[in-house]
């Protein structure tokens, strides 16, 4: 059993109740370490929360990070776009239940979008593994920008980053376009597209690897393989999430080598 289905079941069941919904997004950035880089990052590049800022949020997937931002960012203005309508509609339908009149959100493709220098702050979370053309839509990030404006990339690195190490290994996440990138190579990329790297940091180091296989790849695998395993996951995490978290939160303050996850800023000068 792979995890996208699993996340997909749950947001499913949430879709339409506002409060559990909220408590969805909790346990995703509970329980997923991307999360913890990504609102950090978010914190360090942009630390005064009453700047006006417009936001696109590239594949915005359940909406988790533009609910993060509303929150932040009072003053902002968010337009969350995804492929899938019916998570476009999902996200509309709580946006505006739970009183957040900031936040749009449509339906797009990232490879054909043409806006020009109209957003402060671009971010791109779990999108570009799946994006075969990646450099065209990195040339309409750059174009989106306003000058000086930002883009926030998490992705996974060449590494491991999509729970395989070389081309003939099957990927635990599924639906990637490529195994991750190195740093020399979403770099260069960038600087082709008329972006300039300002930050980059490895995510999923020694300590986040094994947080991942704890806290998210083994329960996953216990809940496909046996009915009866899912009604001891409770007591699973109740002895292990203590110690995925304490990993989680040694990776986030780590400097990490290496990593399977990549979270970088990138600029438009």
């Amino acid at each position: 059993m792979k995890y996208d289905p699993i996340k997909n079941v749950f947001a499913k069941t949430v879709a339409r109740n506002t409060f559990l919904r909220k408590i969805f997004y909790w346990l995703l950035d509970l329980m997923f370490l991307r999360s913890w880089h990504v609102r950090k990052m978010i914190r360090e590049v942009f630390p005064h929360t009453d700047k006006k800022l417009d936001i696109y949020d590239a594949g915005m997937g359940f909406g988790q990070y533009s609910y993060f931002l509303a929150k932040r960012f009072p003053n902002c203005t968010i337009l969350g776009v995804d492929v899938k309508d019916d998570q476009v509609a999902d996200c509309n339908y709580f946006f505006s239940k739970a009183g957040y009149k900031n936040a749009k959100f449509e339906i797009a493709d990232l490879t054909k979008i043409n806006i020009e220098n109209k957003y402060d702050f671009i971010l791109c979370v779990d999108v570009m593994e799946h994006i075969e053309e990646d450099e065209l839509v990195f040339r309409n990030y750059q174009r989106a920008l306003k000058p000086g404006g930002k883009l926030l990339i998490n992705t996974p690195s060449n590494l491991g980053g999509s729970d395989a190490h070389d081309e003939d290994d099957e990927s635990f996440i599924e639906e990637h376009a490529r195994l991750g990138y190195s740093k020399e190579d979403i770099e260069g990329k960038l600087n082709s597209a008329g972006l300039t790297m300002t930050h980059f940091k490895y995510a999923y180091g020694k300590y986040g690897t094994i947080s991942w296989r704890w806290g998210i790849k083994y329960p996953i695998l216990m809940a496909g393989a046996s009915k009866i395993l899912i009604l001891i996951l409770p007591l699973y995490y109740l002895f292990t999430l203590w110690f995925v978290l304490i990993l989680m939160w040694m990776d986030l303050n780590t400097d990490n080598p290496e990593g399977t996850g990549v979270t970088l800023v990138a600029e438009k000068i």
